[in-house]
């Protein structure tokens, strides 16, 4: 009897194929569907697509629906064919010879072996169907991925963040310290790929995560808005990219490895230039030899200058924008071997800033970065900046300008902020799975403008002062896609009108990414 009741897998092994041979084809007709020739009207004609679309639309969902009935049915098939199997092998035979269950058993064992094979291989065809690629409005491939993020950490001091701590701050009155977890650093992200177009292959992307602010309601602080991170159109030819989006700056494009600090780069505001800026910019690659390459990037971008918009809803425009100019970057680097070999790069940045009443600001940067291996273990990376006026790239803890009264006042006088600062990072990767980093950043405007501000200008600007941050952490890769992490960092933030302040943060953090 069991020999009869475990050939039903074969009945709907044959559904399934069946299942996805239609459904290929069904795939393949919609991709190929055009407009009918100009023998009938045009507004017939995308009636009638719209109608075979929709027919399509409402087979696929039916075609989704067996799908799932025949993998509930494939995995009840398992477990009767387990149960039977386990069954036969408990019922040991005797020592005078074979027993009359083990003589009808004996000949099944063939047929069994083959039906698990069977089994197993339509239960990988449902699952390759199951776990099809994400649907688009196109028929071009839509991947989606990113990291689901929980972080758990503790303060000793006080800070302008508890989550993602950038300054040590004056304590409040319940002490200086805190405790706490979040999620509002997970990260969802889209790439489609696209056709090709003038000879290049065409892709875009688009990135977001949950630290875009809290809603001012009960616990709201476990509400994180979601938040535009990056996007970008992408025109790739063999050495060329041309690149039009949102993006971090690319002449300041490294940062530390950390899980702690993602809904800002870690150093941000004490030595990392970032924010993610609209910007378009060309690379093209120089092969210099079969393992390195020199790197020649330019491009336009957003002026930013790290001011508070005004309005919710409505964009005003920024000092650097009011110029009717954009910023202009290059960057110049030589590149040997995979990402984590040598390289070493110089860029400049220029952008204008009007400030309204004639008050014109030149916003200027030069920087310099470099990663290289130590031996097979170690690596190193960092920045190096020297500018001024770049508050929208987070120097000078944002601030792009001094001034001598109120902005909005015309007899206050207005200059660039200069600063300096830069970061560095020391890897030692114990296994292929465990890593250990360590890495120091510094933001130092500097201090012969500041010691010029008048006691009353000071006010204007409580946060502004030297900025150093200390990290260390640990990165488990459990698995591809499961990683865990440790990390301690030391902040110390000397501010106007305020004592030097410390703060000591811990963050244990696991990610799962998809």
């Amino acid at each position: 009897m069991r020999a009869r009741s475990v050939r039903r897998p074969v009945g709907a092994g044959l559904h399934i194929v069946f299942f996805l041979l239609i459904s290929a084809a069904i795939t393949q007709l919609v991709a190929q569907t055009t407009p009918p020739s100009g023998e009938r009207d045009a507004g017939a004609t995308e009636q009638q697509l719209k109608q075979q679309i929709a027919e399509l639309r409402e087979l696929m969902l039916q075609l989704r629906s067996e799908t799932e009935q025949y993998r509930t049915e494939v995995r009840q098939l398992q477990s009767q064919l387990e149960a039977a199997v386990a069954e036969r092998h408990s019922t040991g035979a005797p020592a005078a010879g074979p027993s009359a269950a083990d003589q009808t058993a004996a000949p099944s064992e063939p047929r069994v072996a083959a039906l698990e094979d069977e089994i197993s291989l339509l239960a990988g065809k449902v699952d390759d169907q199951y776990q099809s690629k994400v649907e688009s409005g196109s028929r071009y491939r839509v991947k989606l991925s990113g990291i689901a993020l929980f972080n758990a950490f503790s303060n000793r001091g006080s800070v302008d963040s508890i989550d993602v701590p950038q300054y040590a701050v004056a304590p409040a009155v319940s002490g200086g310290g805190s405790i706490g977890a979040s999620f509002r650093q997970s990260q969802i992200g889209m790439q489609v790929f696209g056709p090709e177009w003038l000879g290049a292959r065409v892709d875009g992307d688009l990135r977001f995560d949950f630290a875009g602010g809290f809603p001012t309601t009960t616990n709201g602080v476990t509400f994180g808005f979601p938040r535009l991170r990056t996007g970008t159109i992408n025109l790739r030819w063999h050495d060329t990219i041309v690149t039009a989006g949102q993006d971090a700056p690319f002449f300041s494009a490294l940062s530390p490895s950390s899980l702690a600090s993602l809904a800002e780069p870690a150093f941000s505001y004490s030595g990392n230039l970032w924010y993610w800026i609209p910007q378009v910019r060309v690379e093209h690659r120089i092969k210099l030899s079969p393992a390195s390459a020199a790197v020649i990037q330019a491009g336009l971008l957003d002026p930013l200058t790290g001011q508070t918009p005004p309005a919710q809803f409505d964009r005003s425009p920024q000092a650097g924008e009011n110029s009717r100019s954009p910023a202009y970057a290059a960057r110049l680097a030589w590149a040997s071997g995979s990402d984590d070999a040598f390289s070493l790069g110089a860029a400049g940045y220029f952008s204008r800033e009007s400030w309204g009443l004639g008050r014109n600001v030149t916003g200027w940067a030069g920087t310099l970065d470099w990663q290289f291996p130590l031996g097979p273990r170690f690596s190193a990376r960092g920045e190096f900046y020297r500018g001024s006026a770049i508050g929208g790239l987070g120097g000078s803890g944002g601030y792009s300008v001094l001034s001598s009264g109120a902005i909005a006042y015309s007899n206050a006088a207005v200059q660039g902020l200069q600063t300096l600062g830069g970061w560095s990072q020391l890897k030692f990767r114990a296994t292929s799975t465990v890593e250990f980093n360590g890495g120091y950043g510094q933001d130092n405007p500097f201090s012969s403008q500041l010691r010029a501000l008048p006691v009353g200008q000071a006010h204007l600007y409580p946060y502004l002062g030297i900025n150093r941050d200390f990290l260390l952490n640990s990165i488990y890769h459990a698995r591809s896609n499961l990683l865990l992490s440790l990390e301690y960092r030391h902040l110390y933030s000397a501010r106007l009108l305020d004592v030097p302040r410390t703060v000591e943060h811990v963050n244990a953090a696991i990610g799962v990414l998809f």
